[in-house]
């Protein structure tokens, strides 16, 4: 699994996205306080998988159930997502459970590469990426850019990320000319070492 620190920064990221869908949907009550709910629930979403499945009740805090089996069940966590969408408009209760239910999917993406893989329907998967609690900042890095995007899609319609992709399209440009001149002036050097003049 991804590392309990990992997990807790992939859950604030998903607690952005809700926030964000929640503010979209118009179901941010006033002042928008029913989004900062869905962030906060995000956040603790984003562990839920693992703190559930501790027996809190005892002395002990064992595991009440086996590692990576209903909590982490794909599915129900889907299932709520969905569920909790829809009644964004209708319901107080749908916006802090859709951010915990994003927080859930946010945990469950982060356990996939690693070899335990994820029950998501009925059989567990794995992506085989690597072994578990490495490349965290993989896992984080693309959590918080999925944060950016949505939350830079619903607050600013998107202008900072068509700024960024126009400027990184600009630059791969650039630096095909760059490579373009170059081979050319190579096949140049060539021509001359060769034949001892530039070709036509």
């Amino acid at each position: 699994m991804a590392s309990n620190k990992a997990h807790h920064a992939t859950g604030w990221a998903a607690g952005v996205i809700a926030a964000a869908l929640v503010a979209h949907a118009d179901a941010g009550g006033p002042y928008h306080l029913l989004a900062v709910a869905a962030f906060l629930m995000g956040a603790l979403g984003g562990t839920a998988p693992d703190w559930m499945e501790v027996a809190w009740w005892a002395r002990t805090h064992k595991l009440w159930i086996t590692h990576r089996t209903w909590t982490h069940w794909g599915l129900a966590w889907m299932a709520l997502l969905a569920y909790t969408y829809l009644q964004l408009p209708h319901h107080l209760w749908a916006p802090p459970l859709f951010g915990f239910a994003a927080g859930g999917i946010m945990h469950l993406l982060a356990d996939w590469p690693n070899p335990l893989g994820v029950p998501w329907i009925f059989r567990r998967h794995s992506l085989r990426w690597w072994k578990s609690g490495r490349h965290d900042l993989i896992v984080i890095a693309c959590a918080w850019l999925a944060a950016v995007i949505v939350a830079d899609h619903v607050f600013f319609d998107g202008v900072h990320w068509q700024r960024c992709s126009a400027l990184l399209a600009d630059l791969a440009q650039q630096s095909l000319n760059a490579l373009a001149a170059g081979w050319d002036a190579l096949l140049r050097w060539q021509h001359q070492w060769r034949y001892g003049s530039a070709p036509p």
